[in-house]
Formats: C-alpha cells, structure tokens, sequence
C-alpha cells in the first residue's frame, strides 16, 4: 500500500532565497557571521575571504555570503552536489565540509594565528608530556609526542576535506552558481515530491534528478557555461520535463480522489421513512 501524495504540486520555490521556507534562520546566521567573520562589502578584494553561512539540503549545499547592505543574497557564493546514491557515511562527509570555520588565536605581534583546538591539544599534550616523564617514561619517546600531537592536529582537517572532498563537487562564480541554483530548486521539487510519498516513480524521479545535478556540477567544475551550454540545457529540459511529470501526477490523483468522493456520494442514497402502517 502506498501512501498518497498531498493535493500540491511542486512550486519552484526554493533556493531564490537563502533557508527558503526557515522564517528566522536567515537573522540568525547573519547575527552569528557579523560576530563571528567579515561580512562582504565594496571593500572587499579578492583576497578577501568572507564568512560562509551553509544551507544543507538532501543533495548538497548551498554557501551563502552576507551582504554588508543587510539584504539577502541572490546567488549562491558556491554550490556543492553530493554524489549519487551517497552512503551515510558520505553524507557525514558533507556535514563536515559545510562545519563552521575554526576559531583562531592571534600569536601576539606576530603576523600569524592557530586554531583554537590546536593551541588546545598543544597545552595538554605539554603537560600530559610533563606527567609521563616524571613517572619514567623515557623523554625520547615524551618529547616527538608532545611535538606531534598539534602538527597532527593542524594538518589532520585538511586530510578529512580531501578526503571528504571526492564524495562532492563543487562550483563557484555568479554565472555558473546562477545556473546550478535554478537546476536545484527544480530538483527540490522532486525531493519534496518524493519524500511525501512512498511511490516509486516519484522516488526514481528524484533519482534521475541527483544525477541530472552532479553531471551538470561536473561539467560547470571543467567548462565555462557558454561552452558547455548545449550539454546545460538539455539536461534543465530533461529536469523540467520530469517536474512536469510530478506535477501531472498530482494532478491525476487529486482528480482521482475527487471522482471517488463523487462516485462514493452518488452511491449513497438516504433511506426513505417507511409509510408502511402496520
């Protein structure tokens, strides 16, 4: 038995805006980043690195910078699609590339900062150092752990991004991210159809969708869009004519469920008071 599908089509709705449909969750990453990172204003350059606020979906992210205006961005600053058919642990990969960026110490005058978790680790393994050689271990073996412990540590989150990194790609520019993020919201569409129900073809819709997506995240990662234009296009109509199948599906059950309540109403008859006089 399948479960049947809500009266609403899909609406195209998503992503025009950051954390579409998450009324207040938009103030609260904006709060955070203006505590916490450089919001992008005219005076940022290139090198200029503005904090990343991560809206998660079921197939990827999107990263949103914070305009210095206080409005809300129109374009994703970068887009990420995770791999088809993703294991769990490949979807933990994801959480962890879209974590929220380490908090680093200044080193005094010193043009140069760590990581709060490595400072941290350094302060311990020091003294952990200092318990173990007072109760015999051997400083040769005390003094390359104390010395490791925080090298591993500063190096080991760049391993885990690469690592992590294989499962997902990834884009970035207006004019690509402007592309990827109409490709997406059509996308969601099937998500939000598929999730609401249990029917296989919305499933298999949502499937074909993901991997509609990572093409085109590939061929936008290797070409510019004028280039891989046609490739572009015909996959946005592959990705609208399959919304358009959900969106008939919809339709065709509310019309099915409307003519079984009026078949249902025609099928009921009152029963008549009896004039029969015993």
């Amino acid at each position: 038995m399948t479960d049947t599908p809500p009266h609403t089509p899909p609406t195209t709705a998503h992503h025009e805006r950051p954390f579409t449909g998450h009324q207040g969750r938009w103030e609260k990453e904006r709060a955070r980043a203006e505590r916490t990172g450089h919001v992008r204003n005219d005076s940022c350059s290139n090198a200029c690195e503005p904090v990343l606020v991560y809206e998660r979906t079921r197939w990827g992210w999107l990263a949103w910078t914070v305009p210095g205006d206080g409005n809300l961005p129109e374009i994703p600053h970068q887009i990420g699609v995770l791999t088809p058919a993703a294991t769990r642990l490949q979807r933990l990969a994801l959480r962890w590339l879209t974590r929220r960026p380490a908090q680093r110490i200044g080193l005094g005058g010193i043009p140069a900062s760590v990581r709060l978790s490595v400072a941290s680790v350094a302060v311990v393994s020091l003294f952990t150092g200092l318990y173990a050689a007072t109760h015999g271990i051997p400083v040769d073996v005390v003094l390359p752990a104390i010395l490791l412990a925080p090298l591993l540590t500063e190096h080991l989150p760049e391993r885990l991004d690469s690592r992590a990194g294989e499962h997902v790609r990834t884009v970035e520019g207006d004019a690509p991210c402007r592309y990827l993020q109409r490709l997406a919201a059509l996308h969601s569409d099937l998500v939000a159809a598929a999730v609401s129900s249990d029917r296989y073809e919305l499933r298999r819709s949502a499937e074909i969708g993901q991997h509609l997506l990572w093409d085109a995240a590939g061929l936008l990662q290797t070409q510019d869009t004028l280039v891989a234009s046609d490739a572009l296009i015909a996959r946005e109509r592959l990705m609208l004519h399959l919304v358009d199948q959900v969106t008939q599906s919809f339709v065709r059950s509310a019309s099915g469920d409307d003519a079984t309540d009026a078949g249902q109403a025609r099928a009921w008859r009152p029963t008549p008071p009896s004039t029969h006089c015993s």
